[in-house]
């Protein structure tokens, strides 16, 4: 296999020259983009895994180019905002971006997070191609095809989007300690805001429809402090 194509969109030069640098020596092949016109000819030339999108370009701005890239391309999406701005972040994930850094940014934090999207990337290309579409949480089992969710005896349960799409991002990452703030962006919810209790609410909801005993849950565990994570049944 090829080395992980990886376009960084950014119109300062310093920055596209540091991260191909920085990216090349650790195995990806880097393209470089100055502006949405320069992006598009990227495009054409071939789609990459991952775009480093600079929210903050002239004339066409990341998000419109990031709401271009999801409607188009089922590539990786990284928004690169200004430190602290949060409005820019949360905008970033309701367009469909993946993750998401501030700038100044360690170029190994933008490593570490540029792994984490694609392992998601390849996670969700290997359910697609697994011919089992059934997933059991619990007691139940959740069915990514048909989104819906049954009992052992076949018998639907009712869920809302919202709980589909949260349920699904945590057996999308098995065993992995998930914070709300993760959360939100794994299911790009608008609707939802890191800080507040709407992911409490849910998982509440979800535990009374798949766990044994809600009081008291094996499936998704509270990680104090941290959020919440998804613990498969055992085979």
């Amino acid at each position: 296999m090829g080395a992980t194509r990886v376009l960084v969109v950014d119109d300062d030069p310093a920055v596209r020259q540091m991260l191909a640098e920085y990216l090349g020596a650790h195995g990806y092949e880097v393209r470089q983009a100055a502006s949405g016109q320069a992006m598009r000819a990227e495009l054409e030339r071939g789609v990459p895994a991952i775009v480093l999108l600079d929210i903050g370009l002239p004339g066409e701005d990341g998000l419109t180019l990031a709401r271009y890239l999801r409607e188009r391309h089922d590539v990786g999406i990284i928004m690169v905002t200004g430190a602290g701005d949060v409005v820019d972040r949360v905008a970033g994930l309701e367009v469909g971006a993946d993750d998401y850094i501030a700038k100044p940014f360690d170029p190994r934090e933008l490593r570490a997070r540029l792994k984490s999207v694609l392992r998601r990337l390849e996670g969700k290309t290997e359910k697609k191609s697994s011919s089992g579409s059934k997933v059991c949480v619990g007691r139940c089992f959740l069915d990514l095809k048909s989104r819906t969710l049954s009992d052992a005896k076949g018998r639907e349960i009712a869920i809302t989007a919202m709980e589909f799409e949260l349920l699904k991002a945590l057996i999308d990452h098995p065993n992995q300690v998930l914070s709300r703030d993760r959360l939100l962006t794994l299911t790009r919810n608008r609707e939802w805001e890191p800080f507040d209790r709407s992911i409490d609410i849910r998982i509440t909801r979800l535990r009374r429809k798949i766990e044994e005993d809600p009081a008291h849950p094996r499936s998704i565990r509270t990680v104090r402090g941290a959020g919440y994570m998804f613990i498969p049944a055992d085979k």
